[in-house]
């Protein structure tokens, strides 16, 4: 690999990592006061969908860091060994996990809101 490349891939790898460590801000709004002042069907539906669009937020950071994974896997040699403090791999595996578990989370909380809205008269 020449040099201009392990550059390009350096800086690539970096910028990804400083994006994917970034929080994300899965909600906007002031959802604790969504929450508390939802009264409507359409209150509950809409909170629905905010927890389901969370959810496929979450999901594509899952896949986003087993690519990141994967890529490692097949050949360490490409990410500098300084990367994370050389511990690339487990560093990919919690975020992969802390995001499945925002999934989960949120599906959960859009099933909540779903079924309260099919409560509401």
């Amino acid at each position: 690999m020449n040099n201009i490349t392990k550059a390009l891939l350096t800086v690539s790898l970096t910028l990804g990592l400083l994006a994917g460590c970034a929080p994300p801000d899965p909600h906007p709004m002031d959802m604790t006061a969504a929450v508390q002042s939802a009264k409507t069907r359409a209150d509950h539906e809409a909170l629905a969908k905010h927890y389901e669009q969370a959810a496929k937020d979450a999901e594509a950071m899952v896949k986003e860091h087993e690519l990141a994974l994967a890529h490692f896997k097949k050949d360490p040699h490409d990410f500098p060994k300084t990367a994370m403090g050389g511990n690339y791999e487990s560093h990919c595996k919690r975020l992969i996990s802390i995001y499945e578990s925002a999934v989960e989370a949120n599906r959960e909380m859009a099933e909540l809101h779903r079924k309260m809205a099919s409560e509401v008269n």
